[in-house]
């Protein structure tokens, strides 16, 4: 009989103990900010058109709230993964973000300050019991502004037990497209950017919005290899040299041989960089070669999760416009986003307030599915919006 146990006995001594943060090498350039919204499929002028962004609000190239997670060394899931679970792989659970107003420019240095927060196991049918373990990352630019909290979950389980459990259902082959779906498909993602180009500049009212608006549909892919792969590099973690390695050693945290590597390893990096760059090896290489996918349980590629917290707050902040801001987004990943499939995203408004601290306020819930139907995540967030 197959032991079904997992061991979490090395996480209970490190919870609320600081790790080494993440820090940058350099100062943030612009192409930073233009090379993020291109992989995210985020058509916001504010974000890469310079003219555009001169006659906004901020007079300057800005970058968009989502874009803090690029400028930690591992998706935010570093504070998330702390500690020894043997022979486990790891998925990105979900994000909770708190903003605190302050924006992030050209120019700027952002350390985060990681911590992890808690665990939990659990039984679940994709694994039998896995462990849902949290960590804080709290961004900071040089001047020590507090821009933003973002509470990680990752959810770490024995890939041996979810392949023996049947893990995720789903075909090995990418779906078909007709060339007629694509151009539909094409047709009705443009909604989404003609709304942003349509509101410009100009303000969207607080005082305007009902409760149960419900916002333009925002659709990204089909995915692919190539456009996970232009994900994975927008992260700059991810470029060779990019930001000071905290010198994870991945078989330490459990993961099996094959899937471990030497991601951020600093040593090896002035060695062979290739073997420490997770486009190629390692655990992050189960996105990009469907082979490794299905070893820990995958039916074929398959997203990150941090991009799927960054398409959701693009979202929200691009429907807001940028008078407005997502001040706290709560999001919960139930699926990933697969080669072939299509992202669909709907929020409906279903609250309007005055928080305590005199901000005007709608509450919104929204909901992320692929092109059948099936839910890939759900977040309920805050947004400010001006007041006449």
């Amino acid at each position: 009989m197959t032991d079904k146990t997992l061991d979490c006995s090395a996480l209970e001594d490190l919870m609320g103990k600081p790790i080494a943060p993440a820090r940058m090498k350099e100062p943030l350039h612009n192409n930073d900010f233009r090379r993020w919204v291109q992989a995210m499929h985020y058509s916001n002028l504010l974000h890469y058109d310079h003219d555009y962004a001169k006659a906004g609000r901020y007079g300057r190239l800005v970058a968009p709230q989502s874009f803090a997670v690029a400028t930690d060394d591992g998706h935010g899931a570093g504070p998330a993964c702390v500690g020894c679970i043997p022979d486990s792989h790891l998925i990105f659970g979900g994000d909770e973000w708190w903003f605190y107003g302050p924006r992030i420019f050209g120019g700027d240095m952002i350390t985060n300050e990681k911590v992890p927060y808690d665990f939990s196991v659990k039984d679940t049918k994709f694994a039998g019991p896995t462990c849902f373990q949290r960590g804080d990352n709290n961004y900071y630019n040089q001047d020590g502004d507090f821009i933003a909290k973002q509470r990680s979950t990752a959810i770490r389980y024995r890939a041996d037990l979810a392949l023996e459990m049947g893990s995720i259902e789903g075909s090995p082959d990418d779906p078909e497209w007709s060339d007629e779906q694509l151009a539909e498909l094409e047709d009705k993602k443009y909604e989404f950017i003609k709304m942003m180009h349509d509101l410009g500049h100009s303000k969207r009212y607080w005082d305007d919005i009902t409760v149960g608006d419900d916002l333009p549909v925002r659709i990204i892919g089909p995915h692919s290899i190539a456009s996970f792969t232009t994900e994975w590099r927008a992260y700059l973690f991810t470029i060779w040299g990019g930001t000071h390695r905290p010198g994870m050693d991945m078989e330490a945290l459990g993961f099996t041989k094959e899937m471990a590597g030497h991601e951020n390893d600093p040593v090896m990096e002035k060695d062979n960089p290739e073997w420490t760059d997770g486009a190629y090896f390692g655990p992050s290489r189960g996105h990009l070669f469907p082979r490794f996918a299905r070893k820990i349980g995958m039916p074929r590629g398959y997203g990150y999760g941090a991009s799927m917290g960054a398409w959701i707050l693009d979202y929200l902040a691009g429907w807001a416009g940028e008078w407005g801001q997502v001040v706290h987004c709560n999001s919960a990943y139930r699926g990933p986003a697969f080669t072939g499939d299509a992202t669909y995203m709907t929020a409906t408004v279903v609250d309007k307030l005055v928080d305590e601290d005199g901000r005007n306020i709608v509450q919104v819930d929204c909901k992320m599915k692929n092109q059948l139907g099936a839910t890939m995540a759900t977040a309920k967030a805050e947004i400010e919006l001006p007041k006449k």
